[in-house]
């Protein structure tokens, strides 16, 4: 199980992603496109590395914007793999 970040690691860390917001527990980002099936095909690779590091975001599609949240419910926060994921996220949407 990964270590939970400090407050001051989340600061950190945050500061460091790209479009990435702190909302309580969780980290959000919103992800623009310009057609709904690339939206989905997003969350299709998200879904895939998501099951292969099995840690999975909450995902909301509404229409053309993917909503991404992320927390680990096991160690009450937000740990180094969140944010790992969060840069992985956007490198697979950076690549659309």
């Amino acid at each position: 199980m990964a270590n939970r970040l400090s407050d001051a690691e989340i600061t950190t860390a945050v500061a460091e992603l790209t479009g990435w917001k702190l909302d309580g527990k969780f980290i959000v980002k919103k992800y623009r496109f310009r057609e709904f099936l690339k939206g989905v095909a997003f969350v299709n690779e998200i879904a895939a590395l998501s099951e292969e590091k099995n840690h999975h975001p909450f995902i909301a599609i509404d229409y053309k914007m993917v909503t991404l949240r992320l927390t680990s419910w096991n160690a009450g926060g937000l740990t180094d793999l969140d944010v790992a994921l969060a840069k992985n996220y956007d490198t697979i949407y950076e690549k659309m």
